[in-house]
């Protein structure tokens, strides 16, 4: 078993709410400073920066999950990784077409730029990636599993976006073995408060939308290897420690 540091959960400037210096190429560079083995990139309701991460940070040795964060009908963010890139682009695909019609005039929702490695613009994309899609939090779930992914219900120690704030509970049928926590000091009442939570592997990321805003290299898995494979086992094994 090897020990790795990780952060996953961190925006680009494809998610409209982040700063726009939150680049392939930064985000890869920042990785390295901060001494990150694991980073997963999950914009709002997209994967589309994911290929540019991954091939930035080659170069620093760096492990990149292709991810995105989906908000669900009941408006719960949920943290999705994936496989493989294809994977994650046809989830992408299938996301957004559940976003709403609707487009504005450039900077209405924010930027929401698609770049490749070398930090160059490859497109602006126009439906608002922030919204609520009409995708459930239980049809997510489905979803997420037919690609072989891990579904990571997001800071739920938080009074909004969360499944716990939106929902008051974890809905009956759940079968995720994996969850986040912003602050790790709430996890002793969160546990103590919903026994469900006694099962999963709890992690925490940073949520950055700013490059500042990145974890150091505190919070650690233990795997196999670097594979995702093995680091999807490390995320869903409930022998995990839940911190």
């Amino acid at each position: 078993m090897i020990k790795l540091s990780y952060d996953l959960h961190i925006h680009s400037c494809l998610s409209p709410c982040a700063d726009d210096d939150m680049t392939p190429a930064n985000i890869a560079g920042m990785a390295y400073v901060k001494g990150l083995d694991v980073i997963a990139l999950t914009d709002h309701c997209s994967a589309r920066n994911c290929p540019a991460l991954m091939q930035a940070a080659k170069e620093y040795g760096i492990t990149v999950i292709p991810g995105m964060e989906v908000c669900t009908s009941e408006e719960i963010h949920v943290v999705c990784l994936f496989p493989d890139l294809k994977s994650a682009l046809d989830a992408s695909a299938d996301v957004y077409a559940h976003l709403p019609n609707i487009t504005g005039g450039k900077g209405l929702f924010g930027n929401q730029l698609v770049m490749d490695e070398f930090d160059n613009v490859i497109e602006s994309v126009k439906r608002p990636l922030w919204l609520p899609t009409t995708i459930s939090f239980s049809e997510l779930f489905a979803l997420v599993e037919d690609s072989l992914g891990v579904f990571i219900p997001a800071h739920i120690d938080r009074p909004s976006a969360s499944v716990l704030s939106q929902l008051g509970f974890v809905p009956p049928g759940s079968r995720f073995t994996c969850t986040e926590v912003g602050d790790v000091s709430n996890l002793p009442l969160l546990l103590a408060k919903h026994d469900y939570l006694r099962g999963c592997n709890i992690i925490s990321s940073s949520d950055a939308h700013s490059l500042w805003q990145m974890n150091e290299a505190v919070n650690h898995i233990e795997a196999e290897s670097r594979k995702l494979p093995d680091i999807f086992n490390a995320l869903t094994n409930r022998s995990q420690p839940k911190k």
